[in-house]
């Protein structure tokens, strides 16, 4: 459906001066959502900003000036920048995953997970100055972008990137998305890849988004490189159970632009329902930085 909202060079705040990637929907009402993504300083550290959209009539409603939560103090595990995920409940309080970014001068950027409560005016307070989540002998070297859902059980997965290594022989990273259960929301069981990676084909992969349930099974879609020195592109997996996923590349079912702002790259994939119909917003050209568009399902798997 083209692009939809892209970042005015006028009247930005300082901590969102460039991009609006990650796009995160909150709905707020009837057919308006409030979008979260994030936005980067002059020195390309990211915060979490929002504009309101009416996603039916894809009309921007408000843009918000200052950010909703901003980057951390020196040394904290989101120096850096905080990239989000997506958003989810336990026992009635809602959250917002994000990735949290720290960019040493002497060693290669990492990230770690960390967890946002968002409050009933939707603002956000940061829960903890630990990460949520964080590097052990399961997910040894960095940490990205993730994805919780409930299922009808009751029960959470957890699906999230993870780096094996920042070179897999090809000049470029191996960065798998592995799972996670948990019966409370709190406590993860971490349980190794999900996502089959093939070199050369795809294996620089980050933000899942899913949908589906025990009974029908899971859909998701996903970035990805091939380590060919192609540019990020959408992928698609599908899985019975969450846990154990095949790769359906072939029906992803949205490519780059013949021109314009996503005809070099397509990235950072949200999928959600609103009103019987499926919808992607997704950022295109410089991991955000003209903006996010939408595209909507209009046979099968195709966006």
């Amino acid at each position: 459906m083209g692009l939809l909202y892209r970042p005015s060079e006028n009247n930005r705040h300082p901590k969102l001066l460039t991009h609006a990637a990650n796009p995160l929907p909150v709905k707020i009402e009837d057919d308006v959502f409030r979008v979260f993504y994030s936005g980067r300083d002059a020195q390309n550290r990211s915060s979490v900003g929002a504009v309101d959209i009416d996603i039916t009539q894809r009309r921007i409603v408000k843009q918000h000036h200052s950010p909703f939560f901003e980057y951390g103090a020196i040394g904290s595990f989101y120096a850096d920048g905080v990239s989000i995920g997506n958003c989810y409940e336990v026992n009635g309080v809602h959250y917002m995953l994000f990735m949290g970014w720290q960019t040493p001068g002497d060693s290669h950027w990492r990230g770690d997970i960390g967890r946002l409560v968002v409050k009933s005016d939707l603002s956000l307070e940061l829960e903890s100055l630990k990460p949520f989540l964080s590097t052990d002998t399961i997910d040894p070297v960095s940490l990205s972008y993730p994805w919780v859902m409930a299922d009808e059980q009751g029960s959470y997965h957890m699906w999230y990137g993870s780096t094996n290594t920042w070179d897999a022989g090809n000049d470029e990273m191996l960065h798998v998305i592995n799972y996670a259960s948990s019966s409370d929301g709190e406590n993860w069981n971490k349980r190794g890849v999900a996502v089959p990676y093939a070199l050369n084909i795809a294996q620089a992969f980050s933000r899942p988004t899913v949908v589906g349930n025990i009974s029908d099974g899971y859909q998701m879609w996903f970035s990805y490189r091939s380590g060919t020195g192609e540019k990020y592109r959408i992928g698609y997996a599908v899985s019975d159970d969450g846990k154990k996923w095949q790769l359906d590349l072939g029906n992803t079912g949205i490519d780059i632009g013949k021109e314009g702002w996503d005809s070099e790259m397509i990235c950072y994939p949200f999928v959600f329902d609103h009103k019987g119909q499926r919808y992607m917003l997704y950022n295109g050209d410089g991991y955000g930085r003209t903006g996010f568009g939408l595209a909507i399902l209009v046979n099968g798997t195709q966006c």
